[in-house]
């Protein structure tokens, strides 16, 4: 699981725990700014087995995914234990094409991220 944290410009995204061992992973900063989307995951998006190519991280299918992996050209962040908790974030110009993380609450982590996209220039 991860927090989601929003500051001088920056989405934060900060693992947390034994997820920092399995994603290789302590945070992942991206600009406010550079974040195109956000969404919530179908528990069935989270469910397949194939995230792309791993490297470096961790996927045990049904279990967990977390780490780096690449897929159809883009570099995607995954830490996901529960699908029903999961948010994809869109990135243009970071180090990550997409980040699916887990969070507490979604609809909070969507809303928080939403508000600081409409108030960036």
């Amino acid at each position: 699981m991860v927090d989601v944290h929003l500051r001088d410009g920056e989405l934060e995204v900060e693992v947390k725990g034994l997820h920092q061992l399995w994603a290789l992973r302590r945070h992942v900063r991206v600009p406010i700014h550079a974040v195109t989307a956000v969404r919530r995951l179908a528990p069935d998006e989270v469910a397949g087995w194939w995230k792309g190519w791993r490297a470096p991280g961790t996927h045990l299918p049904g279990v967990i995914v977390a780490g780096t992996f690449y897929k159809d050209g883009e570099r995607h962040f995954w830490d996901v234990v529960r699908g029903d908790r999961a948010i994809e974030i869109d990135v243009d110009g970071g180090s990550y094409h997409r980040l699916f993380v887990e969070v507490a609450d979604p609809d909070d982590a969507i809303r928080r991220i939403e508000t600081a996209r409409a108030v960036t220039p």
